[in-house]
């Protein structure tokens, strides 16, 4: 069954860091060079977009944490990209650290959670 969420500011975070995630793996995979990495990185962020709308067997934090760990890699094995493609990469790591902050409820902030 498909159900919509409701729009919160954690909500947006997280479409904000799956999308740049996912543009950011396009670009990787589009590159020189294996794109072992980017295509990880399409699959995770393309799952956890449609974790939103439909019920999957593993958690979405799950795959915060896998797309965290691969965007980190992407980070120190960055190869041959241009300097636009790091400020993505780095965006996306500030959001998924920020939403699984604060999905997890390490930091409690009034409004967001």
């Amino acid at each position: 069954m498909i159900v919509l969420p409701a729009i919160t500011v954690l909500t947006l975070i997280y479409l904000i860091a799956t999308v740049v995630a996912l543009i950011d793996g396009i670009i990787r995979a589009r590159g020189r060079g294996t794109a072992i990495l980017a295509i990880v990185e399409i699959v995770v962020a393309a799952l956890m977009i449609l974790a939103l709308f439909v019920a999957i067997p593993f958690g979405t934090v799950v795959l915060g944490v896998v797309l965290l760990v691969v965007l980190v890699l992407q980070l120190v094995l960055r190869g041959r990209v241009r300097r636009g493609g790091v400020a993505l990469t780095v965006v996306a790591l500030v959001a998924t650290v920020l939403w699984l902050v604060l999905s997890l409820g390490w930091i409690q902030i009034p409004g967001v959670n």
